[in-house]
């Protein structure tokens, strides 16, 4: 990178004794800006840390020899050095005295945009976010030079405060060839905004520091023209954005909407729910955390989405090293019968998008047997409470963390379920530990697993099956063992003859000794006297809870029981096929 900064000019109007010893500083080059402020030490503020010039307050006689030095302050308390990038801020009393100076270096890098160059040239409008200092105008200042110089646009800087191009008629070489409309006043920034668009014919606007609602709507009347928008707005994240109605329109904005039955029932939310308003002015975000550390969000419309829909959103993460090398991660929350789990996938520069479809048919075989944790009611209770909260629809992982099934179809399957047990559903891929994740998204599905009944009566989930070429699995019943046979035909995996100690627990309702001795008591009588034999065998006398296990477990084995007998001395009797 090369950086200019034009440091002695901020240096030459600052007094005397301060200047000497900002001159002979260690730290010089990184000096960030100075702060005098009346009655109070000088301060030199650096990257990460600050310090005081002099143990010698500052008076008024000097401040008022400072801005005999520099440009007029505007409207906004700003002035600025002729043909420099720095900028003087001024503080005053009730009376409109200035008491106080902020004084900014003001540096033009070049080559800082390395990291977003391929988006800058897709013609997308890119929204910059950021705390303040973190380096969001310089970034808008290279933007605009490389889009002027070496993509050859008509590129129209809009700068209120003399901030992008520097003070004075004459604009900054940092800028290039694009062109600088200033300000007279900041109130009516949106008024030029609109002034460029109408007179000078520009290819993009260069905006820094979107602040009303006035320019807002502006920017998407820009947008809404053809013109590519390159911008920063006051907010850390996308998230601030979404919560500040003065700003929401620029990622689209945000209404409250009714649902019908049906489809709060496929999104398993409440029927009033928020909802993007339109398409977003800007469709690229990027959150500027440090200056060698951003976060990309490719897609402003589909973050925006992911978030009101109380889904994680997966954006990238862009770095730089100290070799100029970038790096491309990209984080992606995963939810499935485990549980929530978060994993940061790697990925080449340009980052490649994940694929998403229906996997070519084929036998799929069950991931390797992992320890099966007795499930006890307040665990379950907790982990789905934790799931409650930090939800994140489960995603297309892309090839890095995909495995391929026997004949090339792409694991783990994403199943939507539709009338479903969605918590028995998680249980049996958990203890079985079976290559399926849940999704809440039709879209993202590779099959649906529903209720016989509610297909029956739900043409528009047909409809809608059909529409995307997802193929829908019925079952009869939301038991365990109609789900666990759904779900190996789904992944064409054969029964087993005989039940191993796995299945049993998903059998199990609190884990209880008396559970487990019920259970193992069925399974040998079928196992071993009613399957081979052909005879009919009566259990032990059980409560009603268990015999409720021992019939689905029955039921597994494609077997017929009954309950017969008074209580307390109520049994099962299992009959033969």
């Amino acid at each position: 990178m090369t950086i200019t900064d034009d440091l002695q000019k901020l240096l030459d109007i600052l007094p005397q004794d301060l200047r000497q010893v900002l001159e002979s500083h260690p730290k010089r080059d990184s000096l960030v800006e100075v702060v005098l402020d009346l009655g109070r030490r000088p301060e030199a503020r650096f990257p990460n840390q600050a310090e005081y010039l002099s143990e010698v307050p500052v008076t008024q006689e000097q401040i008022d020899d400072c801005i005999q030095r520099v440009g007029i302050f505007g409207g906004d308390n700003r002035a600025g050095i002729e043909q420099t990038l720095h900028r003087i801020s001024a503080i005053r009393n009730r009376t409109g005295k200035i008491i106080g100076l902020t004084c900014r270096v003001g540096r033009a890098v070049f080559g800082t945009i390395g990291m977003i160059r391929d988006l800058v040239e897709t013609g997308k409008s890119i929204l910059m976010l950021g705390r303040p200092g973190v380096g969001k105008t310089t970034a808008l200042r290279e933007i605009a030079r490389v889009l002027a110089d070496d993509l050859h646009k008509r590129v129209v800087i809009i700068d209120t405060s003399n901030e992008i191009a520097g003070d004075g008629d004459v604009a900054h070489p940092a800028i290039g060839r694009a062109r600088r409309m200033q300000v007279a006043h900041p109130e009516q920034q949106h008024q030029v905004m609109i002034e460029a668009v109408e007179n000078h014919m520009p290819e993009v606007i260069v905006i820094d520091e979107i602040g009303t609602e006035l320019e807002a709507l502006a920017a998407r009347t820009i947008a809404e023209r053809g013109v590519q928008l390159v911008g920063t707005a006051h907010g850390n994240q996308i998230e601030n954005l979404i919560k500040n109605p003065t700003l929401a329109d620029l990622v689209g904005g945000i209404q409250a909407v009714t649902l019908g039955d049906d489809e709060a029932r496929r999104r398993g939310s409440q029927k009033t729910v928020l909802e993007r308003k339109a398409p977003p002015t800007f469709e690229i975000a990027v959150e500027m955390l440090e200056r060698q550390r951003w976060t990309v969000h490719e897609s402003v419309a589909d973050t925006v989405d992911n978030l009101l829909r109380g889904r994680q959103a997966t954006p990238q993460t862009r770095t730089v090293d100290e070799q100029g090398k970038i790096g491309v991660t990209r984080q992606l929350a995963v939810v499935n019968g485990r549980g929530g789990q978060l994993a940061t996938v790697e990925e080449s520069f340009p980052p490649a998008r994940p694929s998403n479809g229906w996997r070519s048919s084929g036998q799929m075989v069950a991931l390797p047997q992992l320890p099966v944790e007795r499930v006890t009611g307040r665990s379950e209770f907790d982990r789905l409470l934790d799931e409650s909260f930090n939800y994140a629809e489960s995603i297309d992982l892309g090839a890095a963390t995909r495995q391929p099934g026997p004949n090339g179809e792409d694991l783990p399957l994403h199943v939507y379920p539709y009338g479903v047990s969605r918590h028995q559903l998680e249980q049996v891929i958990s203890v079985l530990t079976l290559p399926v994740v849940l999704t809440k998204d039709i879209d993202s599905a590779d099959a649906i697993l529903a209720l016989r009944s509610h297909v029956k009566n739900h043409a528009k989930l047909r409809q809608m099956a059909k529409a995307r070429h997802v193929p829908i699995h019925m079952i009869k019943s939301s038991t365990i063992p109609q789900i666990t046979r759904g779900l190996r035909r789904l992944l064409n995996i054969d029964d087993p003859e005989m039940a191993d100690d796995r299945e049993l627990q998903l059998f199990l309702h609190n884990g209880s000794d008396d559970e487990m001795d019920a259970l193992e008591e069925a399974r040998l009588a079928v196992e071993q006297i009613v399957i081979p034999k052909g005879q009919p065998v009566e259990l032990l006398p059980r409560s009603p809870q268990v015999r409720k296990m021992q019939h689905e477990l029955v039921e597994h084995y494609r077997l017929k029981s009954h309950s017969f007998g008074e209580e307390p001395n109520r049994r099962l009797r299992i009959y033969p096929a």
